[in-house]
């Protein structure tokens, strides 16, 4: 499994590179105003987060696949400042998970798996791993 052996943030940064050249993932109008959770103070800083969420997703769901929409937000989750009292852990915002699932839907590389969450499709698979190969070639050289 060489999606393993390869760094995760550069893989997906080179999977956020692949999707931005993707018509259907773009990032929705309100995408620019939300946080990505109730844990989070501010709204996320770079312009291009929303392909970076949705190849964190790609490789998430080749990692532990299939997998739904509660246990990514677990995922994503954090702990939330509340102050003066201790910090609790709090789930990710769930719209910004399912919106992303939906495009990498309309896209071809994920499919939804029955009660089960969703999957990849062998083109998604495809995908990931020729990116994550084409790192490890370029890690040796």
């Amino acid at each position: 499994m060489s999606v393993r052996e390869v760094q995760p943030t550069a893989l997906v940064k080179r999977l956020s590179e692949e999707l931005k050249k993707i018509e259907a993932i773009k990032p929705p109008q309100w995408s620019i105003f939300v946080k990505t959770g109730v844990h989070k103070e501010r709204p996320p800083e770079q312009a291009d987060w929303w392909y970076t969420r949705a190849a964190s997703l790609l490789r998430r769901l080749y990692v532990d696949g299939p997998v739904g929409v509660s246990r990514l937000r677990t995922y994503y989750g954090g702990r939330q400042n509340r102050g003066q009292p201790p910090e609790h852990f709090r789930k990710a915002g769930g719209k910004i998970i399912r919106v992303a699932l939906q495009q990498l839907e309309k896209a071809g590389l994920v499919t939804k798996a029955e009660r089960k969450g969703r999957k990849l499709t062998s083109k998604g698979v495809s995908m990931v791993e020729s990116l994550a190969q084409q790192l490890k070639n370029e890690m040796k050289a």
